[in-house]
């Protein structure tokens, strides 16, 4: 690109003038060029358009991971309105919470999801058009009565629709998991895509690679770091509809990927696969990591061939990150680029080792602000005394590298001790046979926590409790050890891999749980 666009918009126009029919996005069989990817762009923006889609109108896309789900995205930036992507998992109240508190009046969704669209659809009157996907139903199915296909939308002229776009208009709004409560809207506005931060983010690419990501599209990861990344810099991307282990490697040979990003337990869960000759021969130069922990880093990169590149960043974070490139330890994030604090519930910094929240210094409150939709109170309070509070617990050593401890909601306190659930996951997750595990508090008759673990065992093996509870006792501070433990064959978690633990909390100890005390007592 010649010049310096300032909106996605431009940005898609002149990567499809410069880039022409070179590839940009491959989904299964489906290759998408640059300037065919524009041109349905503007199909679904003319379409939008006619439903009377303009800046300040709130679009939200619930669509699995496909091409189309970038067409409405994109169309939506192109007419300067405001996309509201949706976890395709909601459903009953947490959808219609997103759905009301976006203030969305055009839904677009897929024919697999209208039953939990329907179920939520009464009590949100602002949602005066629902759109369809029905690209891979073979037969035309019968829609609600004012509904329409996306294809009947996208039946419109190819050409850029003529949209003033407001700079300072909202341009999407990034629901938070909402694992502590409702899910809160950060705002992103047309003015705040940087452009240039983006090229240096791909200053860590080459220009031969091939990005790859089989996240969710409604989360930042997949639609910034990938999508928009890839745009940004010409790059071909591949797109695949979800996580899956036993396909993983396949994929990168099959489409030559030669970077992807990982989240959440997948490294773990990829290094427990079989080892298969093929995995050490792909194409894979560089992963970009969140959270992948040291006692697997050094065995990934080696069994796969690959560089594990570390980053900490939040999509309410102010623009903050962190990035291990190799400078610091393994299963540190690194050391932070501006100054920080590591600070205890009364707001005084701890010493070396210690957890404490991570604060970071507010350079320029303007750029740093964190908006959330209809949220003053959470807006104000993120940033307090001239520091941007993360929430998350980071302990730090003496030379000043960072380590990620945990959520200060996920922390448990048990007897007057601390306790972070990821470090006592990372040790469980160590053992042989346990494929991922999740750690929490429950009440204890004593007051505060105990701990509980719940552990999904590696496929066709026999597993005990007693068995975690050596291990557990081998490796963990007394204090750390679970006193309950409970077995199942998978975790809830969010589309992002995030394990839903509100929902493990809830349930509790039951009646197939373990428990370490009746055990010492038997």
């Amino acid at each position: 690109m010649n010049s310096s666009p300032a909106t996605l918009a431009e940005v898609l126009e002149a990567q499809a003038s410069a880039l022409g029919d070179a590839p940009f996005l491959r989904f299964e069989e489906r290759t998408i060029s640059f300037a065919s990817l524009d041109r349905q762009v503007n199909r679904a923006a003319n379409g939008l358009a006619a439903l009377g889609v303009t800046s300040g109108v709130g679009v939200a896309i619930m669509l699995p991971n496909s091409p189309e789900w970038l067409f409405t995205y994109f169309a939506v930036q192109k007419l300067g309105a405001c996309a509201v992507p949706v976890n395709v998992a909601l459903k009953g109240e947490s959808l219609r919470h997103v759905l009301d508190h976006s203030d969305s009046a055009v839904l677009v969704t897929h024919l697999d999801l209208i039953d939990a669209v329907l179920n939520v659809l009464d009590t949100c009157p602002q949602v005066r058009h629902v759109v369809v996907d029905t690209t891979d139903v073979n037969e035309s199915p019968e829609l609600p009565r004012g509904w329409r296909t996306l294809a009947s939308l996208m039946d419109a002229l190819d050409t850029a629709p003529h949209a003033v776009i407001d700079p300072d208009a909202i341009c999407m709004l990034l629901y938070t998991s909402g694992t502590t409560g409702s899910p809160k809207g950060v705002v992103n506005r047309y003015r705040g895509l940087n452009i240039e931060g983006i090229k240096l983010l791909g200053g860590m690419l080459q220009p031969d690679d091939v990005l790859y990501t089989c996240l969710p599209l409604f989360h930042a990861n997949a639609l910034l770091l990938t999508t928009v990344r890839a745009l940004v810099l010409g790059l071909p991307m591949v797109l695949s509809r979800r996580f899956s282990a036993s396909r993983f490697w396949d994929e990168m040979c099959r489409y030559g990927v030669t970077t992807f990003n990982a989240l959440g337990a997948m490294i773990p869960i990829l290094m427990k696969q079989p080892e298969r000759p093929e995995h050490s021969d792909n194409p894979v130069r560089v992963v970009f990591s969140a959270a992948c922990p040291a006692w697997v880093w050094a065995d990934f990169e080696e069994r796969f061939g690959v560089q594990i590149i570390e980053g900490y960043a939040a999509v309410d974070g102010g623009g903050f990150v962190i990035i291990n490139f190799g400078q610091s330890p393994k299963g540190s994030i690194g050391k932070p680029f501006s100054p920080i604090k590591l600070v205890d519930d009364d707001g005084a910094e701890v010493p070396v080792g210690t957890p404490g929240e991570l604060l970071f210094a507010v350079d320029d409150p303007q750029a740093r602000k964190v908006e959330y939709y209809k949220n003053a109170d959470a807006t104000n309070d993120k940033i307090r005394d001239g520091w941007l509070h993360t929430g998350d617990l980071v302990h730090s050593d003496k030379d000043g590298n960072l380590y990620f401890v945990d959520r200060k909601t996920d922390s448990v306190r048990r007897r007057g001790e601390n306790i972070s659930s990821w470090e006592v996951e990372r040790e469980l997750n160590r053992h042989p046979k346990v494929l991922e595990s999740a750690v929490f508090g429950v009440p204890s008759e004593l007051g505060e926590d105990d701990v509980m673990a719940v552990i999904v065992p590696q496929p066709d093996v026999d597993l005990r409790a007693d068995e975690i509870m050596a291990h557990a006792e081998e490796h963990l501070a007394p204090f750390m050890v679970p006193r309950y433990v409970e077995f199942r064959d998978a975790l809830p978690k969010t589309e992002t891999h995030r394990v839903q633990k509100t929902e493990l909390k809830a349930a509790g100890v039951g009646p197939d749980t373990w428990d370490r005390e009746m055990q010492s007592t038997a």
